[in-house]
């Protein structure tokens, strides 16, 4: 889907010639070099590759240089903007003029030269204009010959990258709707104006029927299916669960086994929409082998097509898994029931961490009190407080078992380049499949089921549509939980025992919507929410900010948070200003 963006280094400097542009150039050159090292070595695209930096062919002390640098940026696809400086300025000269990029401005802490006079006036300058910009000032005062990025401007410069990139690799692409509404889901009416001017994205869409012409007149790559198949006769359907449907529903082992080659078939084709396959070309579909240019997806599947086909289930559950047949692979961000919101949810979160995402439904609050009725058997450890039931029977990423390890031995959804044939045999072999049931699903399939394991970082998010505001963005930084057996057994009974559980307790504070889980349970915006490893909520917010969605719900440290300077200008109240800076910009793309 084209080249990566990359991230622009603009090294600027004092234009006055004859001494003070002349002792400054080393200095300042620097520290552009430096930034771009830490870019490229801390910092990763989706697909595993470096992330890349593009510096000013020299510093820039006069428009003419200015003007040149961004003439450089727009041909090597720059999408972020970091400017780095030890000295004063002249400002209005100098500042990048492009409203719909993120851009930060580090002013060295120095005190031979006022770098923190200019970085206070690029700052101003740019919310004058209209041009929000992230200030990054360190701590300590340096010498001028340091070359060091201290620890406090190395993790800002580090989380607006990290966002920024998110934000321009959005850009351009589409979001592909397999179908439309389900069961009117409000998250499945996909508003085109929000993917427009809040992330500078498309919408693309096919009808449902575009897969069984595509199976029945067979355009896909027939090599690759049997490939396919050939690994789920391995891996996946001899762990194929018990039929727990009334007898006069259970398919024959004929039906099921053809559902099985329809599902693989699902997954082929899911793939081919969104990102095209160069195959189908030599084998003569020319159009289909275009995709949609797709970053993100979903497929909606209930109810015009479950109660009919199989359902979607396993081909979405290996769309946003970290391997396939063919090793490890970059997981996509792929919504069941085309929940759109969900979607885009997942796709922050799989940007910001190069990992999988879970989708669930925010299904049930369970209580001390009521684990204890239930099971007679009191919640422990991390659940102690209360937990809630992430559950459901789509594209919940297989990844979301914990079977992969980390060095320590804990558990992890990893990096798709650092998954090994270990964590895949585990992953798998922890997973059943169960025939679907067809209460829901009438024309069958299969329903993946894994009990998440404990200890997992993770930071459950949503972003919701509100008529007259617009966007916002809700998270709730916690862990993935382990309770008893017998616990999970009653509880996961008294549901769909077919689908995968994540026992998941946010963390707390006592105050507001985390007064404690029932508050967060309760304050939560939709049926369905986003999961992804980490506590990622501080780079949530980061990027929220640059796209002009306020976060209405979260549990980050305030010391963390890092959002653009012109945000003090509105209001002392964090969250308040937040809100009023986001309506005043309006969305990045307007």
């Amino acid at each position: 889907m084209g080249e990566n963006p990359r991230i622009g280094i603009r090294p600027v400097i004092d234009g006055r010639q004859n001494g003070v542009r002349e002792s400054l150039e080393d200095q300042t050159m620097d520290m552009a070099k430096n930034v771009a090292a830490l870019f490229s070595s801390e910092l990763k695209y989706s697909d595993g590759t470096p992330v890349e930096c593009v510096i000013a062919d020299g510093t820039i002390g006069r428009v003419a240089e200015a003007a040149a640098c961004s003439e450089k940026f727009r041909n090597n696809n720059v999408g972020v903007v970091v400017s780095v400086t030890p000295c004063w300025c002249y400002v209005s000269e100098v500042i990048h003029y492009d409203g719909e990029v993120p851009q930060a401005i580090w002013g060295f802490n120095g005190t031979e030269r006022p770098g923190a006079v200019y970085l206070a006036a690029a700052l101003a300058a740019h919310t004058q204009k209209g041009m929000p910009a992230f200030g990054i000032y360190g701590h300590h005062v340096q010498d001028a010959d340091d070359k060091t990025i201290p620890e406090d401007v190395r993790e800002k410069l580090l989380r607006f990258a990290r966002a920024g990139i998110a934000v321009a690799q959005m850009k351009g692409k589409s979001y592909l709707s397999i179908g439309n509404v389900a069961m009117g889901i409000a998250g499945s009416i996909v508003d085109p104006n929000f993917f427009q001017e809040y992330l500078g994205m498309r919408n693309e869409q096919v009808d449902m029927t575009e897969i069984i012409r595509r199976v029945n007149e067979g355009i896909y790559d027939k090599e690759e299916y049997e490939k396919a198949m050939a690994w789920t006769r391995a891996n996946c359907m001899p762990n194929e669960g018990e039929d727990f449907n009334r007898p006069e529903k259970v398919k024959t082992r004929e039906e099921k086994d053809a559902d099985w080659e329809y599902v693989v078939k699902m997954r082929l084709i899911f793939e081919d929409l969104m990102t095209g396959n160069p195959k189908l070309r030599e084998l003569g579909f020319k159009e289909e082998a275009l995709g949609h240019n797709a970053i993100c997806g979903g497929f909606q599947g209930q109810r015009q097509w479950t109660d009919h086909m199989p359902n979607g289930d396993f081909p979405e559950a290996l769309m946003n898994t970290s391997f396939n047949w063919n090793g490890p692979q970059e997981p996509f961000a792929f919504a069941t029931e085309n929940d759109a919101c969900n979607g885009v949810t997942m796709l922050f979160g799989k940007l910001l961490t190069n990992r999988a995402v879970i989708f669930a439904d925010i299904r049930t609050y369970w209580s001390p009190e009521s684990v204890l009725r239930v099971t007679g058997q009191p919640l422990e450890g991390g659940a102690a407080k209360g937990i809630i039931h992430l559950i459901n029977s789509g594209s919940c990423s297989l990844d979301a078992a914990g079977q992969m390890t980390n060095a320590e031995g804990k558990p992890e959804m990893k990096h798709f380049w650092d998954v090994n044939e270990d964590d895949i045999k585990a992953t798998l072999g922890a997973t059943t499949w169960y025939p679907a049931n067809r209460d829901y699903f009438r024309g069958g399939g299969y329903s993946s089921n894994f009990l998440s394991k404990g200890g997992m970082p993770c930071t459950m998010m949503r972003l919701n549509l509100v008529k007259g505001l617009g966007p916002v963005l809700q998270l709730a930084e916690g862990y993935t939980v382990d309770i008893t057996p017998e616990q999970h057994k009653v509880l996961n009974e008294r549901t769909d025992k077919t689908w995968p559980t994540t026992w998941f307790a946010p963390r707390v504070t006592g105050k507001g919507a985390f007064k404690d889980v029932y508050s967060v349970m309760d304050n939560w915006g939709a049926n369905h929410g986003a999961i992804a490893y980490g506590h990622i909520g501080a780079d949530l917010i980061t990027l929220a900010s640059m796209l002009r969605i306020p976060v209405c719900m979260h549990n980050v440290e305030e010391d963390t948070i890092f959002r653009p300077s012109a945000w003090r200008a509105f209001g002392m109240e964090p969250e308040g200003s937040d809100f009023r800076a986001c309506k005043n910009f309006g969305p990045l793309y307007k």
